[in-house]
């Protein structure tokens, strides 16, 4: 036996409390009579009054708060075995860990926006499998997919620039390794979120994105960034901001959101491109988009179900409660010695 909801047990103080009050109440009726006289006497000359009567109607109503209580809290009795079946897809999102993602001209900053817009996703989906893949230099699947969301996020924690020893931007090679992490002889069901500035460095990405295109991956795109540009800033251990990246001809090096090429591989892949935005407003396109796609029943889970009894509470509750209704405080006149 067990309650699926045993957090309206606090209720029981409302009970207890109620009580109380009927005690109290009780007791200050039989004060007040005290005053006119002996309490026996004046009971023995007014038939109609039955403090017992009284109290047993309290505690009948009582009775049925109480059940009222233990039906809210959804008893449940018994188990059965119950396989679960789940319907979604694969949805494998990159992130760019490159030192561009620094770049401030998104609060707090470009890696913390993308991570952001991650949790934003996450928030959103049900019963699709999730993956995490992180790209600089080159790529690694961080995260193969997987119905555990909780886990998931804790992978996204420790997504951030620096994670990838090798620096760059390889949108390619990350297009190309999430390709791979997904179930080759699938032709759809497949989807890659890409989250980067776009500034590709030499990887190809529109040609590995017509090769994911030819293995059923639909990818969209969320560009992080302005298009104006942005300095790169330069921290130190403490967090604190000591410069700006330089080349080497000392210029300060601007970072710019490219979303040409993003537009491209989101296009040959039947994708669509997004601006990331204050507002997220893009995610909920994103997932109409996701939602709107032919799902596929994932693997199932064979869950133990408790049985809800809830029924049997009520209908004493409702039995004690409509009971205690009919039943009169006051007694009748023959039910008293003359």
């Amino acid at each position: 036996m067990r309650f699926a909801s045993p957090e309206h047990f606090i209720l029981l103080g409302l009970l207890l409390f109620r009580a109380f009050f009927y005690m109290w109440l009780i007791r200050r009726k039989k004060k007040i009579l005290a005053r006119f006289g002996d309490i026996w006497l004046l009971l023995k000359n007014s038939p109609y009054i039955s403090f017992a009567r009284q109290g047993g109607k309290a505690a009948i109503l009582l009775t049925g708060m109480l059940f009222l209580i233990l039906t809210l809290s959804q008893l449940q009795c018994g188990t059965h075995m119950e396989l679960m079946k789940r319907e979604g897809i694969d949805l494998l999102i990159a992130i760019d860990v490159s030192n561009s993602m620094l770049a401030e001209d998104m609060k707090p900053n470009r890696i913390g926006k993308a991570r952001q817009e991650v949790r934003g996703i996450l928030d959103r989906l049900k019963g699709d499998r999730i993956g995490l893949l992180a790209f600089a230099g080159e790529a690694f699947v961080q995260c193969p997919l997987t119905l555990d969301y909780s886990a998931a996020e804790l992978f996204l924690d420790v997504i951030d620039v620096g994670l990838i020893p090798q620096q760059g931007t390889a949108i390619g090679s990350a297009i190309r390794k999430a390709t791979e992490a997904f179930e080759r002889h699938e032709r759809k069901h497949k989807v890659m979120i890409l989250l980067t500035d776009g500034e590709d460095h030499n990887t190809d990405p529109i040609q590995a994105a017509e090769e994911a295109r030819k293995e059923g991956v639909k990818i969209y795109t969320i560009g992080i960034g302005s298009p104006m540009g942005e300095p790169i800033p330069l921290t130190d251990r403490q967090g604190n901001r000591v410069g700006y990246k330089k080349d080497r001809d000392g210029e300060m090096i601007v970072t710019k959101l490219d979303d040409v090429t993003l537009q491209k591989v989101a296009l040959t892949t039947g994708g669509k491109y997004y601006h990331a935005t204050p507002g997220e407003m893009e995610l909920d396109k994103v997932y109409d988009e996701i939602a709107r796609m032919e799902k596929k029943e994932l693997e199932g889970k064979l869950l133990m179900q408790y049985e809800d009894r809830f029924q049997y509470p009520l209908i004493l509750a409702v039995l004690f409660i409509i009971g205690e209704f009919f039943i009169s405080e006051k007694r009748r006149a023959r039910s008293v010695k003359r």
